[in-house]
C-alpha cells in the first residue's frame, strides 16, 4: 500500500509577477501593474495541484530560512501537501520574475537560489518517501544530477514522469525511465534540434526513439499529443475552449493532473484527457497556485 500518489522532486520559487501591457524590448522600459508575490516554482506547483484534486501528495524540495521560503511551506500545508521532504537553508530561496501581457501570455525568468542546492545526498536520504509513492515527478529547475539520483531512487514498480523544463539535455539513462515525458513545442524541438520534423507527431515518433517509454505534446488550446509504446499509434485530446487570463502554471496543473490519474491506474490517454481539462481550468485566473481547480470544479465544466 502506497502512502502517496505522488511524490514531487522539484523546485520551489516565490513567484514575482508584474502585468504589462506589452513587454519590453531590449534597452526599453514599459510600465507594469502593481508587484503580487505569489508561491510558484514547478515543483511546489505540482505538488499543490495534485493535492487540490485529490491525490495524497509529497513534496521534496529546498527552500530558504527566509520570508519566501514561509510562504511556500504554508501554501505546501494549506493545500494537504505533505512536506516532510521540504529541507529549509543553504540559500536565499528562489525567485521567478514574471510579467504577463493582456492575452495571458507570460515571460519568466528564474533565480534558482536555494533549489539549486538540492542534491543527490538529499534525495538519498529521502529513500522512504520513494518507496512509499506510486508516481514520481519532476523538471528541470532543480540541478539535472538530482533528477538523475531521483530516477535511481524510484521504487521497482513505481512510475516517473517528468517535464523537463527549462529544457535542457538529458541522460540516456533519465530518458529510458520516462513515463511519460511530458513536452510542450518549445521543449520539444529544443531535445530534437535540428531532427525536429513539421508536426506534434514527428516530434512524438522521434523523442520516442530516444528512450522514453511514452511521450505526451502538450499543445496548448490545441489539447495535446499522446504517444505510448509506438513510434506509428498516436491519440489527439482535445482541449476545452477557455478564455485564457493568464497562463501561468497551467503545464504544471496539466502534469500534476496527469501523473495524479496515473497513479489511480488509469490508461495514459485517459489521464492526459483529464489533465487537458484541469490545465484549461486553471489559464481561466490569475496566478499559478491560486489558478488550480479541485477535481469538483472541473467535472462540472
Amino acid at each position: 500500500m502506497y502512502d502517496y500518489d505522488l511524490l514531487v522532486v522539484g523546485s520551489a520559487n516565490a513567484d514575482l509577477v508584474i502585468g504589462v501591457d506589452r513587454r519590453p524590448g531590449p534597452g526599453e522600459t514599459v510600465l507594469g501593474s502593481d508587484l503580487a508575490v505569489h508561491p510558484g516554482g514547478k515543483g511546489a506547483n505540482q505538488a499543490v495541484a495534485a493535492a487540490r484534486l485529490g491525490a495524497r501528495a509529497a513534496l521534496l524540495a529546498r527552500v530558504g530560512d527566509d520570508g519566501h521560503g514561509r510562504l511556500l511551506l504554508d501554501s505546501q500545508r494549506a493545500a494537504g501537501v505533505d512536506t516532510v521532504g521540504m529541507l529549509v537553508g543553504g540559500a536565499p530561496t528562489g525567485v521567478a520574475l514574471i510579467t504577463v501581457d493582456p492575452s495571458g501570455d507570460n515571460s519568466i525568468v528564474v533565480s534558482p537560489g536555494a533549489n539549486a542546492r538540492l542534491t543527490p545526498q538529499d534525495v538519498r536520504a529521502a529513500a522512504s518517501l520513494f518507496q512509499a509513492s506510486r508516481v514520481v515527478s519532476a523538471q528541470l529547475e532543480i540541478p539535472l544530477e538530482t533528477v538523475v539520483e531521483t530516477v535511481r531512487s524510484l521504487a521497482f514498480d513505481s512510475r516517473f514522469v517528468l517535464n523537463p523544463s527549462p529544457p535542457g539535455p538529458l541522460p540516456a539513462e533519465v530518458l529510458a525511465a520516462c513515463d511519460p515525458l511530458i513536452v510542450n513545442e518549445h521543449e520539444a524541438r529544443f531535445l530534437l534540434g535540428t531532427s525536429a520534423g513539421p508536426d506534434p507527431e514527428d516530434w512524438a515518433r522521434a523523442l520516442l526513439l530516444r528512450g522514453p517509454r511514452s511521450v505526451v505534446i502538450t499543445l496548448g488550446a490545441a489539447g495535446a499529443l499522446v504517444a505510448a509504446g509506438s513510434t506509428s499509434s498516436f491519440v489527439h485530446v482535445e482541449s476545452p475552449r477557455v478564455d485564457a487570463v493568464d497562463t501561468t502554471g497551467a503545464g504544471d496543473a496539466f502534469t500534476a493532473a496527469l501523473a495524479w490519474r496515473l497513479s489511480r491506474g488509469e490508461t495514459l490517454a485517459d489521464a492526459a484527457a483529464f489533465a487537458a481539462r484541469v490545465g484549461a481550468a486553471a489559464v481561466t485566473r490569475q496566478g499559478a497556485q491560486e489558478s488550480f481547480p479541485t477535481a469538483e470544479e472541473v467535472l462540472v465544466r
